[in-house]
């Protein structure tokens, strides 16, 4: 067996915790380095998941143990950190969004490209086989000619302006965090029909209410494809919605009750229901794996094959991902991205 692919944890906030605890049930990779903002959250980390800490992020890409770096930073440093990575020589699988905006996005994917190191944007459900298993049932085109997609990903934050997500200067709102997603699941439905790993949108037509501190607490927009799919999505950090993903043919619908998180962190099953008639057929999807490490051993398995981007998630769909999030947010608060 190969060495295990030696990863450093950029950030120590709840998702790095997530990916560290992924990792642990890895076989194709291994926690080497955390890297924080001070020696005493590096060592708080390490209690949990020990590793050889860092009290700076500089400290962390200075380690030759590390190969790959996951940056779970705040969204407005990861172009900085990602880019950094990058320069040092280290692969990235940096979280979603990959950025604040398209530009950022670009200067990232060009510092990868520059350093002939691998990349990938963060959607860790573009990696689960529901996912895969999804986007075969619309291609065999089980429910018809695909006419309507709706997604959604939207939950109720109590509010507290010191927190990230109600903070502008750190990317906070509904689209950025989360609005991310269902963007990203329509345009690869879209994709999908008409036989393309994802379709960009025509048409895009957003809306959304601006809290206290000038985030969008929570949005709605409509995307127009070019294959005469429509979507409707929706996401917030204001608001309570059902999470899921239903999609609409000329011969019957789809619906995912878990299209972002399955069975989460651990091993187990999830579904996608197929309704035909009144009784939806239901699809079970079992994984040996949790969501996070399904992740990281993807991208383990690129880069040991050599590749710079995914093809799950390949640079140019996360730029067209970026450009409909930043017409979105233009749309809402007016202001150029």
């Amino acid at each position: 067996m190969s060495a295990k692919l030696q990863w450093g944890i950029l950030g120590t906030g709840t998702i790095a915790r997530k990916f560290a605890a992924g990792l642990r049930q890895s076989k194709s990779g291994e926690l080497a380095a955390i890297g924080s903002r001070s020696n005493r959250g590096a060592l708080e980390f390490a209690k949990d998941f020990p590793a050889a800490c860092h009290g700076s992020y500089e400290a962390l890409l200075a380690d030759s143990r590390v190969q790959a770096v996951y940056v779970s930073t705040p969204h407005a440093v990861h172009a900085e950190w990602a880019i950094r990575a990058a320069e040092a020589g280290k692969h990235v699988l940096c979280e979603k969004p990959l950025a604040m905006n398209e530009h950022e996005a670009r200067a990232i994917i060009d510092a990868a490209r520059r350093h002939g190191v691998f990349l990938m944007e963060g959607f860790m459900y573009r990696c689960h086989p529901q996912t895969m298993r999804l986007v075969e049932l619309i291609r065999d085109q089980v429910i018809g000619e695909v006419k309507l997609i709706r997604a959604t990903f939207s939950f109720a934050c109590p509010f507290d302006p010191r927190n990230r997500l109600f903070n502008p200067a750190l990317g906070g709102g509904g689209i950025l965090d989360v609005g991310c997603y269902c963007v990203s699941m329509a345009r690869l439905i879209a994709g999908a029909v008409s036989g393309k790993p994802f379709e960009n949108p025509c048409e895009v037509k957003g809306t959304g209410c601006l809290g206290a501190t000038g985030v969008d607490e929570y949005a709605v927009a409509s995307l127009k494809f070019p294959n005469a799919v429509l979507a409707q999505i929706a996401a917030g950090v204001q608001l309570d919605l059902e999470n899921n993903v239903r999609i609409v043919g000329s011969q019957g619908s789809i619906l995912v009750p878990s299209p972002w998180i399955m069975s989460g962190d651990q091993p187990g099953f999830s579904k996608i229901l197929v309704f035909q008639s009144h009784i939806p057929e239901e699809i079970v999807i079992e994984t040996d794996r949790g969501l996070y490490t399904i992740e990281a051993d993807h991208v383990a398995e690129q880069i040991a094959q050599g590749r710079k981007q995914s093809p799950l998630v390949p640079w140019d769909d996360t730029l067209g991902n970026m450009h409909v999030l930043d017409l979105w947010l233009q749309q809402v608060d007016g202001m150029p991205y």
